[in-house]
């Protein structure tokens, strides 16, 4: 009779420097050892369980982790809340929130007026203060569609293929996705990186249009359509996961 597998909770908490951590478990059959890791996007740090894991033996290696740990969320930037007077990122280009009074119209993008100083451009939302969030939100995701729609339309028609839908999500996980029907799904988050940055991603899912694989043909069909392929990738490696940092 087969033995069976102790159910781990999805979650335990650690104290660090007088605060409860919350630490995420998750178990994996393939791993060989416990492994703590700190995302960088500001979410919880993950504790992968391997098989045959317990409980008992995930709080005790969490435990004797907990320097380690506490150094890694020290280093770890804060994350930036769309609010008055945050500054954050739009198509690569620091802008800071300004509150702009009113209860009508549109947000507004304004550019720093001399790049080469140390100003920022600015972003003013109109209305109370309590409704930036949801405003600054919801125009970012417009912007990011109408960005979107234009560099899948143009390496679409580069590559002779047609997608049959786009749609903006906010997944952690991966940047953007194709289905097996055409559906193109892009992290609304890309608005957010410099334009070369959501031209590849563009470019990577609509090359998925003629190659539903990560094989040469595909590689080759995407290094065309956005010849900074390579460069654009070790980008999100890098600063990627700071794009979660906002909002």
């Amino acid at each position: 009779m087969r033995r069976q597998q102790p159910v781990l909770p999805e979650e335990i908490t650690l104290e660090i420097d007088g605060r409860e951590q919350r630490i995420v478990l998750r178990g994996n059959p393939q791993a060989r050892r416990y492994i703590l890791r700190v995302p960088p996007d500001g979410g919880a740090p993950v504790l992968t369980v391997p098989k045959g894991g317990t409980l008992a033996t995930a709080r005790d290696f969490a435990q004797r982790q907990r320097g380690w740990l506490a150094g890694r969320l020290g280093e770890r930037p804060e994350a930036v809340p769309f609010a008055q007077g945050g500054v954050i990122p739009l198509r690569g280009a620091a802008h800071r929130i300004v509150a702009a009074g009113g209860l009508r119209g549109l947000v507004r993008a304004e550019p720093a007026p001399e790049p080469e100083d140390d100003e920022v451009g600015r972003l003013l939302v109109p209305g109370a203060a309590e409704h930036i969030a949801r405003k600054l939100t919801d125009w970012l995701k417009r912007e990011a569609r109408r960005d979107l729609e234009r560099a899948v339309a143009h390496h679409a028609a580069a590559l002779g293929r047609t997608p049959s839908a786009l749609t903006l999500r906010d997944t952690r996980s991966r940047w953007g996705s194709c289905t097996s029907d055409g559906r193109l799904s892009f992290s609304w988050r890309l608005v957010l990186a410099p334009p070369s940055i959501l031209d590849y991603v563009a470019a990577h899912e609509v090359a998925h249009l003629a190659e539903m694989n990560h094989g040469p043909r595909f590689w080759a069909h995407c290094r065309r359509l956005a010849p900074h392929t390579e460069e654009a990738r070790d980008w999100l490696k890098r600063e990627g996961g700071r794009l979660h940092l906002y909002g």
